[in-house]
């Protein structure tokens, strides 16, 4: 297990010494020490960045030279496929299906940009029609420099290849701030980066506290470009320290998604999607739709399956065969949503099913799923960002509320919409406040579209062509091209 910090093609431990213990939320015990990255070791890893890029050629690499490297890694995954997906599921409490899922995405997301950077070569100038014969312009996309990207702990080793990927198809250079809640996988997967012989300095992988570590990180004046994926209130903080540098960034914050179903859908498919969308990954998704309207005619038919069906989830260890939910991710998180929980009765919503330990497991931080039904508008539970398994369900009656209910909130990441109605279905997508929509479906996630948000959501996009852009800037090169004197203050 990789417990050390990756720092200009070395493994490192802290220059203090410095350590912090990582929790496996199924039993409550320590697995590992890892090493705590501080502002010295962030310091190193920009500068071994920036010498990468600017020095030893990494921005002049062709986009085949990358791809092959980014092939590489792939092939690294997935040699170790089974090693990683059982580390996540130790580290963050997910089932170990669903780990082995998130490494096959991982897998696919470099192989994809692996495709991408190689395309780069064919596509590195357009030529711009101007109205003068004078001169010729044409633009140019350039890596956009050294990237700072922190990622959260619910998909450890998917968000590090999200970031890392496109970074290095486009020629960047990169330093990676791991959760300190969940780090042994993007440290495992520096170990791959280690074995694909990719340059010292172009990829640095360091854990530690967000204060510690993330904030300098954010800060560094020799970064070019900010990427983070986590809560609000970090991303606007991270917002602040970019304006402060005029730097570029991307942010994907939270999410209070909407899930409306009609009461032309069917009852079973709509509950599958509900409880997909939801209870998946323990509904610790940014994108979860943890907010539902369900059309009167199907309401009540909807709620006694969804209650039924949510009740039969197998809760237990990641690791045994048919557990469909783990343990939240730890002991600061299981707290939090309980507190959710708890306002949520408070506040005169009412519980119809979980909400509580199951009796069965007295250690881990498992939970029950919860749901809760006569929500009002002003709810916390409805408003705020649970990030656990907790739903709110309403009812509605005609698709113009359903529309005004779904947009009355400040995040605006993802939404879905359930019926067999395909006309209503693109009216409804076309009205949401939305980044991404899902359409009698909801979570599913391909490499090749666009992720992103809108309001307190989060700035710019992820993946497909759009995240490798993120990584480019546009240059014009213009040439005066003909003997004619210019004859402005030379005559």
């Amino acid at each position: 297990m990789q417990t050390k910090l990756y720092i200009d093609g070395r493994f490192t431990e802290a220059l203090d010494g410095s350590t912090f213990d990582v929790i496996n939320p199924a039993n409550e015990k320590v697995i590992a020490s890892v090493s705590a990255a501080s502002a010295a070791e962030v310091d190193t890893s920009v500068l071994a960045a920036r010498r990468a890029f600017e020095q030893d050629g990494w921005r002049d690499t062709t986009g085949k030279q990358r791809g092959e490297f980014l092939k590489e890694i792939a092939n690294g995954i997935r040699l170790k496929r089974s090693d990683f997906a059982r580390l996540e599921t130790l580290n963050n409490g997910k089932p170990l299906p669903e780990a082995e899922w998130d490494v096959d995405d991982a897998i696919g997301c470099f192989e994809y940009y692996a495709q991408l950077a190689e395309e780069l070569d064919e596509q590195h100038s357009d030529l711009i029609t101007l109205d003068d014969a004078n001169f010729t312009s044409h633009a140019v996309k350039e890596p956009i420099g050294v990237a700072a990207q922190i990622i959260p702990w619910n998909f450890p080793l998917l968000m590090a290849a999200w970031k890392i990927a496109p970074a290095l198809a486009a020629g960047c250079t990169t330093v990676l701030k791991a959760s300190e809640v969940t780090p042994l996988t993007a440290l495992k997967l520096a170990e791959v980066i280690n074995d694909a012989n990719l340059p010292p300095g172009v990829v640095n992988i360091l854990a530690g506290l967000g204060a510690d570590c993330g904030a300098p990180l954010a800060s560094h004046p020799k970064i070019d470009k900010l990427a983070f994926t986590g809560s609000v209130a970090t991303g606007r903080q991270i917002m602040k320290t970019a304006a402060e540098g005029i730097k570029p960034i991307t942010l994907e914050l939270g999410g209070k998604s909407p899930l409306i179903i009609f009461d032309d859908s069917d009852v079973e498919a709509a509950v599958e999607w509900a409880m997909f969308g939801i209870f998946w990954n323990k509904g610790e998704i940014c994108s979860a739709t943890s907010r539902i309207l369900v059309q009167d005619g199907i309401y009540d038919a909807f709620m006694a399956r969804f209650i039924e069906a949510s009740a039969q989830i197998k809760i237990g260890s990641p690791l045994e065969e048919g557990v469909k939910m783990g343990p939240l991710v730890n002991q600061a998180q299981y707290q939090k949503v309980m507190k959710y929980i708890e306002c949520g009765v408070e506040e005169g919503a009412r519980l119809v099913a979980g909400g509580k330990r199951p009796a069965n497991l007295v250690e881990g931080y498992y939970l029950e799923p919860a749901i809760f039904v006569d929500v009002a508008d002003d709810a916390t539970i409805w408003r705020e960002e649970v990030f656990g398994p907790v739903v709110c369900v309403r009812r509605f009656t005609t698709e113009k509320e359903a529309i005004v209910i779904a947009n009355d909130s400040e995040f605006g990441l993802a939404a879905a919409v359930i019926s067999n109605d395909l006309a209503r279905c693109d009216r409804i997508a076309a009205a949401l406040d939305a980044g991404i929509v899902w359409i009698n479906c909801s979570q599913p996630t391909f490499t090749q579209a666009p992720w992103g948000g809108c309001k307190k959501s989060g700035i710019g996009r992820e993946l497909g062509p759009w995240g490798l852009n993120s990584y480019l800037r546009t240059k014009q090169i213009t040439r005066y091209c003909t003997d004619q004197p210019w004859g402005w203050f030379l005559s």
